[in-house]
């Protein structure tokens, strides 16, 4: 069953929204990183923000999803989907000729979502939260028990 959700974008971070983009990125650090810079945008449901998918221009043809969050009692009622599809339409508008998005390798949920939304795997950066990022990833990242180590990128060409 998909709910139907209002979209809209929102320039201030409150507490419920920090929290809420801590679902979709655990280091604080890199939330500060990118928060601020990039575009922010919330599903609605019944007035009550239940996710968020941030996005920025990263090249002049290319937006990166940095983050996109559901509330866990609101996950796998197609938000995430429609999300997503908010800002494939978003990047057609802007006439942006690839979208790019990274997750842990064990977001097994999120990589099945990427792909059924159009991306396709296209690199796996190894070491990534263990090594080369750790500053930002001082705590172990456990996901369907699979320690979270490497970045999996994906891509969409528009």
């Amino acid at each position: 069953m998909t709910l139907k959700i209002e979209i809209e974008e929102i320039n201030e971070i409150d507490e419920n929204i920090y929290e809420l983009l801590l679902l979709g990125d655990s280091s604080k650090e890199m939330l500060e990183d990118y928060i601020h810079r990039s575009r922010k945008y919330v599903a609605k449901l019944n007035k009550e923000v239940v996710g968020i998918i941030v996005a920025t221009p990263t090249r002049p043809l290319t937006l990166e999803i940095l983050n996109i969050s559901v509330k866990e009692e609101f996950q796998k009622q197609g938000i995430g989907t429609q999300l997503i599809k908010y800002v494939i339409s978003l990047a057609h508008k802007w006439k942006k000729k690839v979208i790019e998005i990274g997750t842990g390798n064990c977001g097994i949920n999120q990589i099945a979502l990427y792909q059924k939304c159009g991306f396709r795997i296209v690199a796996i950066e190894p070491n990534y939260f263990t090594k080369y990022y750790k500053e930002f990833y001082k705590e172990e990242i456990l996901e369907n028990n699979i320690q979270c180590k490497d970045v999996i990128r994906l891509k969409m060409y528009l």
